[in-house]
Order: C-alpha cells, then sequence, then structure tokens
C-alpha cells in the first residue's frame, strides 16, 4: 500500500445478479495493480491490495513456522483467498464461498479498517 494510503468510513451498497458489488470511487484506485479478497475475522470479508495483501500473507506464513495447528491455518485461509479485479464501472465479484463466510445477502457495507476494506453483512455488522 503507498505510504499515506489509509482506508476509513463506511459505505452501503447492494450485490448485483451477478454477486458483484460496486466499489466506492474514491477506494478503487488503490485497486488496480491487484485485489484480493480473503475470510477474515468476526465474519467479514477483508478486501486487500496487492501490497497490503503480501505483508499479511507473509506474517501468517511466519506463524505457519510453529506448528502443525498454525500451518493448518494458513492452509485453510489461503485455499479460500480469491484474487479478484474491479471492471471499468467499479464492480468486483466476491464469490459465493466468500458471502456464505461473512453471512452477505444482498446489501453489503463497506467498511474501511486502515490497511484493508471489510465487506460486511449489515446485519452482521450490527450484531457486532
Amino acid at each position: 500500500m503507498p505510504v499515506g494510503t489509509r482506508f476509513i468510513g463506511s459505505y452501503e451498497h447492494a450485490l448485483d445478479a451477478k454477486g458483484r458489488v460496486i466499489l466506492p470511487a474514491k477506494l478503487r484506485s488503490h485497486f488496480v495493480d491487484g485485489a484480493f479478497l480473503s475470510p477474515h475475522l468476526d465474519d467479514c470479508v477483508a478486501l486487500w491490495t496487492q501490497e497490503a495483501f503480501d505483508e499479511e500473507a507473509a506474517a501468517r506464513l511466519a506463524s505457519s513456522e510453529v506448528d502443525a495447528r498454525a500451518r493448518n491455518d494458513v492452509r485453510t485461509w489461503a485455499s479460500q483467498v480469491s484474487e479478484v479485479a474491479v471492471d471499468n464501472q467499479g464492480r468486483m465479484p466476491i464469490p459465493p464461498g466468500l458471502r456464505a463466510h461473512a453471512r452477505i445477502e444482498q446489501d453489503v457495507l463497506i467498511v474501511g479498517m486502515i490497511n484493508r476494506i471489510e465487506l460486511w453483512s449489515p446485519r452482521v455488522w450490527a450484531a457486532r
């Protein structure tokens, strides 16, 4: 992530018929070099820039050298990561497995979380 890039704020959007969400225009430019979606803590989906994803993956991989359980946690996480593209209209697909993980049905709450964006079901967000 370029120095000074921080994700803050929240935005409400809805999935289209193909399971895509429109990223707010002010966020799109951060994902021209790549975008990664992964399951994340508290039943949300994390959206990572290429650089932030590389940092997260390196940290997880380093922790996996400790024991078999940590390695299996990293295997599970990595097997669910999806590299996605944001199209010219700002739409980004959310794979069905990740939508199920976050219990996203139609509405999507897009939340800045400093080094990443989190995608939430509004219902799950409200219940935190």
